[in-house]
């Protein structure tokens, strides 16, 4: 048996006696102390008169005994040399305990008695004489147990009990208490009560002393507890565990026998026990009885009275305590013997009794702690029967005894949690959930004491968490988390009345819950919650295990999977109560059922599964389908019916399904019932149809019993004569009978058992299943501080906890509550966040929303100065803003609401000027005064101002000030401190609220979460409308466009995930906007400005940006025309920053098409040219890529007669320059079209070559000139020559012709210069490509296309008159061509039968220009040529010659 650990038991005291102070370290002190107190007792004797007097007897005696003794021991002390450890204490102590024991003595004689005693215990005088030390303390409460004295008055009596109880408790508390037995510890604890019992009729002083001893002695034997050996294994023989502990102890030591005996004429306390302290004298026979009725459980044999004998007189330990527990537990039991009820009110009963016994027991508990796990008897106790009366007594009507039963149950979690699974999921069902609701009549009181304690429990930090894992995980046990989650929520929401102090308590719970998933965030989980649950095959669900219950690796998948089972069998049983077909093959569909169904498996569906509809489970198992009877046969298969009474099985039997009403159906039933009761239980039946003989007899006697139409009830005599003979032919014992009778008279079998609503009852059978399932029940998991399943008890509570939070925040008026909401708020936020659960955090954010009134249209004169006021709705806007700051990622459909809060922020005036910053540096536009507007890249007051926004302040500050300011148009008061004082409170809770770190962080937000924030934008913005628009709607819409515009820059590495929804809106801005406005203006610089800071760091998306530039084309020619310059200057800006970044010819030519606009417009076309010179000017930004276009571009400005014409020729000179590039990339090899670049830039020359006014006219030709004859390095091919002669300068020399003949001078001023000019270009460019043009094919008809255009021009007549300078011009150039094809060999004359055709039509045409030139040339040859006539063929047109042997084209 466990006892005590007696380490160097008897040494340990000598080493400590040091320790005490008050001790006497002499053997004279010790005497003299000794001696003091005999002359104190003997003092005392002597006012007696029996005492005081000498007497004569038949035996010589002169003195009492007593008094003898006393002299004897003064005579004794001063005498003794030894030290006092070697004396006997006995030697010193029995002269005083014989004075208590004697029924002689007075109160006052035995009381100074008993005083000495207790000096000599607290000086540790026994300590000294270890040798005998427990054959003397051993006596000492021997002596003080069987105190005798006489009565004199009630005071001295009390005082005399005071010190009894102080000498025992000193024993106890000595260090020679290790050397007690277990029977002497349950005398001092038995002696101890008695005093309590009958402190109930005395002074309230005794009553607290005799209370407070009792709970210092329960305290100081249970602290022992973790000192105590484990012997049970040793010493146990494997039998009852009860037996080993509770013992058949003499009846002097059983508990309230023993009596503190008095003389013949003292009182009888006997049966004089106060109705005011502990009640009746019921209560004396039940205390009597405790320790009897455990020594009868431990048995009767001689071997296991001695073995029990023994263990009592072993040093104290496991055994006492265990009686002591047991007899503690006892005291509950009370309410049975008094014929209580657990619904009676116990209000009527004395609460003093119960309330003292859970006082004692929690004390125990509290210093037993874990040690009770150590030693199963105890534990046993605390399972059983303590939480048996526990539960109980929770459902009475006295707060008091339930806030006490509260305290011991989480004392019980915190120390024994891992064997009270089921317990604990009782307690909370049948005793928390129904008194801390109303509806199942528990008073107010009551709910808020039973609410206190749940409160208690979610403070605990892995208490839901092990609640969720042990009882809601497991499908043979109730869902005790969300029932308490439920309730907690449910209980926050004030119904008709004010918020109230329950209302809070439940809301701090909830949010204790919800804090502790919070703490647990960052502590790890494995990633085990995060992965999904499925069932491949089909498993037998109540056959899933776990291979280790205390690794996390292995528990938290085990309870996920079962908690999917779980639900899905709950979805199961909703389908089945519908269709019991349909629900069957859902759960085959699901792999909880095979495909082939067998019995065993829809017998445990319908065992293990709740929500089931307990008719159609009955009409199931009642079917004489042979499929339906083995499944009956399954079903019954899985109760456990052993060491169980009849009708306490046949009641759990029934509790699952409702007896169906025919005969035959019930006989199936009770068949399989009694089949399975008799294989369990067969010690009083002798077989199953004895079982079911008596099971039908049970069925008709609770018919006969609990039928109000059954007017005769049957008797017990007639129940046990209709049971004669069924035990196969023998009668059942009467005593059986009797007791099965009984039963069913007080407790009626439901056979049509409640469906599964509401909370169930604990009753008396219910429990003894409970305790039988307790044996077989999965280990308790213990939790620690990670994370493990806090994913999905958060998806279960999240909702609720948000509503309830929201409801106690709306209701609330004071700041405490408020800041706990907050509190909550902010920790369901980051737990949404961190488990991604998008959804739970934009319910919160938009409950949060609703709190900032800014949602809400005011109706206050001065909103912001109500604002002010408001500390919850400044307090829920923090909130709001802190959630989207720190937790942005998470948000979606949120931005929404928070988009909403800014906007009437913004409407008010109170957000900062840079809320819309892009975080980057400032871009400052040089703005010419009086031309447009500033660009800015924020919300800036004055910008807004400017577009006539209806803001009245240009942001907080501005705001603030206005309120300062008394120079209005209006007559102001000053405002008031309150005013001033709700402006600075506004002022603060902006600033706190950072809401430009939402755009100008956006960067770090999620790309799901940006996008969402995007489409926010654009949906507060409003779809843009045609026609007029309200300047708040603008207003409006122009500040979403700059948030979007912020956030765009902001996010330039995902601007691919943002892009699409910015150019669709900015599209629908521009192609809905008809007339100049703030909006528009936003739409477009911000598309430019989005264009300029992007392109340097996303080439690969250039040309989708630069493409998005189109739309400023598309702007409505009023919108164009009034921001053209500003738009120009943007786009110069862009081109001068970015050209380098723009490769594709269709970004170059989405740019110049905007700089060619810019070329007729009066402001724009400077801005449009400076743009176009820093991609021209010396090739700088000239590729293959845009050169074209730039050189179209150059051509429109040169063409353009807006500004001076010294820029047309600028613009000419870029385009002369940009020959050079074609050369370099000749050179280079770079493009293989560069001819075709080539003849588009000279026909972009022949163009302006036809320009009005002359000094750009004659520039473009010489620029032409030079682009013609400087292009040596690039080697054009002599076919593109000749596409060069036909396109460019026959063309343009027959313009010009035709301009020179037929436009005014007054349009055309001083055409003579230009033809000359012309000619001579036509004259240079074909004597530089003679040779190569020489050698083709078509010379001919290139050579004479040259000779009719000189023909031309010396014919030309220019208003009315021929030129004189063409005609000398035109022979000398002719000349000069002539002669120099001559020296080349070009023109000679090779056949003198007239088969040289380019001779003679040389001649030909050379005779019309200047008649006498072939005589001059030719002087030998010109007198022999002979000239072909029309009659040889040769036609002359236009300057084109076509000889005979050549096809015409026609």
């Amino acid at each position: 048996m466990g006892r005590l650990k007696l380490q160097c038991d008897i040494k340990a005291i000598e080493e400590e006696r040091e320790e005490c102070e008050d001790a006497p370290s002499t053997n004279d002190a010790l005497a003299c102390m000794i001696n003091s107190e005999i002359g104190d007792v003997l003092a005392i004797m002597r006012r007696n008169v029996r005492w005081g007097g000498r007497y004569m007897s038949g035996d010589d005696q002169l003195e009492h005994s007593l008094i003898q003794s006393l002299k004897a021991l003064r005579k004794q002390i001063f005498t003794w040399q030894h030290q006092w450890h070697n004396i006997n204490p006995v030697l010193y102590l029995q002269p005083f305990l014989d004075v208590i024991r004697s029924d002689e003595t007075g109160a006052a004689i035995t009381g100074i008695a008993l005083s000495a005693v207790y000096k000599i215990i607290k000086l540790d005088v026994l300590d000294l004489s270890p040798a005998n030390v427990e054959e003397a303390i051993h006596l000492i409460v021997d002596a003080v147990t069987c105190c005798r004295f006489e009565f004199t008055d009630p005071a001295s009596e009390e005082v005399l009990l005071m010190k009894i109880l102080q000498v025992l408790l000193a024993c106890m508390k000595s260090k020679a208490s290790v050397v007690l037995s277990n029977q002497h510890v349950c005398t001092i604890v038995n002696t101890c009560f008695r005093v309590v019992h009958q402190a109930g009729s005395k002074g309230e002083l005794l009553q607290w002393i005799a209370r407070n001893s009792m709970h210092e002695l329960v305290s100081c034997i249970f602290a022992h507890l973790p000192d105590v050996d484990n012997m049970e294994h040793a010493l146990g023989n494997g039998g009852s565990s009860i037996k080993p502990e509770i013992g058949v102890l003499d009846n002097d030591y059983n508990f309230a026998t023993g009596q503190l005996n008095n003389g013949n004429g003292g009182s009888k306390y006997d049966g004089q026990y106060s109705s005011a302290g502990f009640a009746s004298s019921a209560h004396t026979s039940l205390l009597g009885g405790a320790m009897n009725e455990n020594a009868n459980a431990a048995g009767d044999g001689k071997e296991g009275g001695q073995y029990e004998l023994r263990m009592m007189t072993e040093p104290y330990g496991v055994s006492c305590m265990v009686e002591i527990f047991h007899f503690l537990c006892s005291l509950l039991n009370v309410v049975e013997h008094i014929g209580m009820g657990p619904r009676s009110n116990t209000l009527a009963y004395d609460e003093d009794v119960p309330l003292f016994a859970l006082g004692l027991i929690n004390s125990a508990i509290e210093l037993g702690g874990a040690s009770f796990l150590k030693h199963p008897r105890l534990l046993n106790l605390i399972q059983d029967e303590l939480f048996r009366n526990l539960m109980q007594f929770g459902l009475s009507m006295s707060p008091l005894i339930l806030s006490r039963i509260c305290s011991i149950v989480l004392n019980l979690y915190h120390h024994l949690r891992s064997e009270l699974k089921l317990q604990l999921e009782a307690f909370f069902s049948c005793v928390i959930l129904r008194l801390a609701q109303s509806r199942y009549g528990a008073s107010y009181q009551q709910q808020e004491v039973a609410m206190e304690a749940l409160v208690d429990f979610c403070r605990q930090k892995t208490f839901m968490v092990e609640i969720y894992a042990n009882l809601d995980c497991d499908i043979t046990c109730s869902n005790v988390y969300e029932e308490l989650a439920n309730l907690l929520s449910k209980s926050v929401f004030p119904v008709n009345c004010p918020l109230s102090s329950m209302h809070i308590l439940a809301l701090d719970g909830l949010i204790a819950v919800i804090q502790g998933m919070a703490e647990r965030i960052g502590n790890g989980s494995l990633g085990l919650e995060q992965a999904s649950v499925n069932l491949e095959e089909y498993t037998p669900f109540w056959m899933v295990k776990c291979d280790n219950y205390s690794d996390p690796n292995h528990w938290v998948p085990f309870v996920r999977q079962r908690k999917y089972i779980k639900r899905r069998l709950m979805i199961g049983a909703d389908h089945f109560n519908r269709d019991p077909k349909k629900g069957l093959e859902f759960l085959q569909g699901t792999h909880l059922l095979p495909e082939k169904l067998d019995p065993q498996s829809v017998a445990c569906f319908f065992r293990y599964t709740a929500g089931l509809d307990k008719n159609l489970v009955g009409d199931f198992l009642g079917n004489h389908d042979e499929f339906c009877v083995q499944v009956l046969h399954e079903f019954a298969g899985t109760f456990d019916f052993q060491e169980m009474n009849l009708d306490t099985a046949l009641r759990l039997f029934l509790e699952t399904f409702r007896l169906p009403g025919e005969s035959q159906k019930i006989q199936r039933v009770l068949e399989a019932f009694s089949e399975r009761y008799y294989e369990q239980s067969p010690q009083t039946l002798v077989n199953k149809d004895a079982a079911l003989l008596l099971s039908y007899s049970l069925i008709m006697l609770n018919t006969d019993q609990h039928n109000v139409q059954v007017k005769k009830k049957m008797t017990e005599e007639d129940f046990i004569r209709n049971n004669r003979h069924i035990n196969g032919g023998s009668d059942l014992p009467r005593e059986f009978l009797s007791v099965l009778y009984h039963s069913i008279c007080k407790n009626e079998i439901r056979t049509t058992p409640e469906q599964s609503a509401g909370l169930p009852e604990m009753t008396p059978s219910r429990w003894i299943d409970l305790m039988h399932k307790s044996k077989k029940t999965a280990p308790y998991i213990v939790a620690d501080s990670r994370a493990f399943l806090d994913h999905d008890m958060f998806a279960i509570i999240s909702g609720p906890t948000i509503a309830a939070i929201s409801v106690v925040f709306y209701h609330a008026e004071h700041e405490d509550i408020y800041q706990t909401c907050i509190d909550g708020f902010l920790a369901v936020a980051k737990i949404s966040a961190c488990r991604h659960l998008k959804d739970v955090l934009d319910d919160l954010v938009i409950s949060l929303c609703k709190f900032t009134t800014l949602l809400n249209p005011s109706s206050a004169e001065e909103p912001v100065l109500a604002f002010g006021d408001d500390s919850k709705a400044r307090m829920a806007t923090v909130t709001v803003f802190t959630i989207a700051n720190r937790y942005g990622d998470y948000i979606g459909t949120g931005w929404r609401n928070i988009l909403d809060c800014i906007l009437r922020l913004h409407k008010l005036g109170l957000l900062p000027a840079r809320v819309a910053s892009d975080a980057a540096e400032d871009l400052e536009l040089p703005v010419e005064p009086g031309h447009g507007k500033p660009l800015t890249n924020s919300i800036s007051s004055v910008y807004l101002a400017s577009m006539g926004t209806p803001r009245r302040s240009s942001g907080l500050m501005g705001r603030f000030s206005q309120l300062l300011s008394l120079e209005t148009e209006e007559p102001r008061s000053q405002p008031t401190e309150q005013q001033l004082a709700a402006h600075q409170r506004t002022l603060q809770t902006i600033q706190k609220c950072h809401i430009d770190s939402i755009f100008t962080e956006s960067k770090f937000l999620q790309a799901e979460s940006l996008l969402q924030l995007a489409r926010a934008l654009i949906w507060a913005a409003g779809r843009p409308q045609k026609g007029t628009v309200s300047a708040e709607d603008e207003d409006t819409a122009v500040f979403c466009l700059e948030l979007l515009i912020a956030i765009t820059l902001n996010n330039r590495d995902r601007i691919v995930l943002l892009w699409q929804g910015v150019y669709e809106h900015i599209a629908n801005i521009v192609q809905s906007t008809v007339m100049p406005c703030a909006l528009v203006e936003k739409a477009v610089f911000g598309l430019l400005r989005i264009c300029q800071r992007l392109l340097p760091y996303k080439e690969n998306l250039a040309d989708e940006l630069l493409r998005s530039l189109q739309l400023v084309l598309k702007l409505d020619a009023r919108v164009a025309d009034a921001y053209c310059e500003q738009i120009t200057q943007e786009v110069s800006r862009l081109v001068k920053d970015n050209a380098i970044h723009i490769r594709s010819q269709m970004g170059w030519r989405t740019i110049t098409s905007l700089l060619s606009v810019t070329a007729r417009h009066p402001d724009a076309s400077e801005a449009g040219f400076d743009a176009l010179v820093s991609i021209m000017c010396e090739g700088a930004h000239i590729s293959p890529a845009n050169f074209v276009v730039c050189v179209d571009t150059a051509r429109q400005f040169a063409e353009s007669r807006v500004g001076q014409a010294d820029r047309s020729v600028r613009a000419l000179d870029l385009i002369t320059g940009s020959v050079a590039c074609l050369v370099q990339w000749a050179n280079e090899n770079e493009g293989s079209d560069i001819g075709e670049m080539w003849l588009r830039l000279v026909q972009a020359l022949r163009k302006v070559c036809l320009d009005q006014r002359e000094e750009v006219r004659n520039h473009a030709l010489s620029s032409l000139q030079k682009c013609l004859t400087g292009v040596n390095e690039i080697h054009l091919p002599p076919s593109l020559w000749l596409q060069c002669f036909d396109l460019v300068i026959f063309t343009m020399l027959d313009d010009l012709l035709e301009i020179a003949q037929g436009q005014s001078q007054k349009d055309y001023r001083n055409m003579e210069g230009t033809l000359v000019l012309a000619m001579k270009l036509l004259s240079k460019v074909f004597l530089q490509l003679l040779h190569e043009l020489s050698q083709l094919t078509t010379f001919c008809k290139l050579w004479l296309g040259v000779l009719g255009r000189m023909e031309k021009y010396t014919k030309v007549k220019i208003r009315g008159k021929k030129n004189e300078k063409l005609q000398e011009l035109v022979p000398e150039l002719l000349k000069n061509v002539l002669l120099i094809m001559k020296t080349r060999g070009v023109l000679v004359q090779r056949s003198a039968l007239g088969g040289d055709s380019l001779w003679e039509l040389t001649w030909l045409h050379v005779k019309n220009i200047a008649p006498s030139l072939q005589s001059e040339m030719f002087p030998s040859e010109g007198s022999e040529q002979n000239y072909p006539g029309e009659d040889e063929g040769i036609r002359v047109s236009d300057g084109t010659v076509s000889a005979p042997d050549e096809t015409s084209p026609n």
